[in-house]
């Protein structure tokens, strides 16, 4: 079953299937993290149905963003959803396997790539039994090391890569930027309340970027009475940023 939904009133719509990965909170928090500007060229890797591209759109409407990903029923839908927000100039997407993009792109062909990873190792025994639930979980179908490098291919020289990931992937994911030839530059945990132990971690790799990483304040979630905190709202896009 197919739901559709506002990122906020009068706003875009994005789209999700009970048969499909659903869409978390991981994708806003990733959202939060590029710094935009009118005229990016952008590539969501492993891109769903499209929720992180129409954040990015909410956001910035001035960008041009190519989502990819292997799942022919997950591009339809970013396809539809596309469509349905008459952003077709803007927002398109490629049906092909991340890790086969130099048949596809020329490199250094955009100024920002993203990513919401699978997050598990396919032997960590996290592991769906439903297809499409595994790829988007799992890296069954493309490794970290996978993304890292299909991303630098992508970027232009100083061009930045973002991604969400699980703490206990961090060593991982910074050298398998640094493998890449990407320098992790900014890192910020992302915590329930100031006493909790981060779940997330939000990380930007600059390819060709020196070494020296900015470790930023953590992004909580809720207050000391468990409501939801001012930055999560805005990010939420239920308050207005000053």
């Amino acid at each position: 079953m197919e739901h559709w939904e506002y990122l906020k009133p009068d706003g875009l719509r994005f789209v999700w299937d009970d048969t499909l990965f659903r869409p978390g909170t991981d994708s806003f928090l990733l959202s939060s993290l590029p710094k935009l500007s009118a005229g990016l060229r952008v590539c969501d890797l492993g891109c769903g149905t499209g929720l992180l591209g129409l954040l990015l759109l909410q956001r910035q409407s001035e960008l041009t963003i190519t989502g990819i990903d292997i799942q022919p029923a997950a591009v339809a839908l970013a396809e539809r959803a596309a469509a349905e927000n008459r952003l077709t100039d803007r927002l398109t997407f490629r049906c092909i396997d991340l890790r086969q993009v130099r048949q596809h792109f020329s490199t250094g062909s955009f100024d920002l790539v993203v990513c919401n990873p699978p997050y598990y190792p396919p032997a960590s025994g996290k592991v769906s039994g439903d297809s499409a639930r595994r790829t988007a979980r799992s890296e069954t179908e493309a490794s970290l090391a996978d993304i890292c490098a299909a991303a630098s291919y992508l970027l232009r020289w100083g061009g930045k890569f973002c991604l969400v990931h699980k703490p206990e992937r961090l060593t991982d994911t910074a050298c398998a930027l640094r493998e890449a030839g990407m320098e992790p530059k900014r890192l910020r945990f992302v915590q329930n309340r100031p006493d909790t132990a981060p779940s997330l971690f939000l990380i930007e790799g600059c390819r060709g970027g020196k070494p020296g990483v900015d470790i930023q304040p953590p992004l909580l979630l809720q207050t000391d009475t468990g409501a939801p905190t001012g930055e999560l709202n805005i990010i939420y896009f239920r308050d207005q940023e000053v």
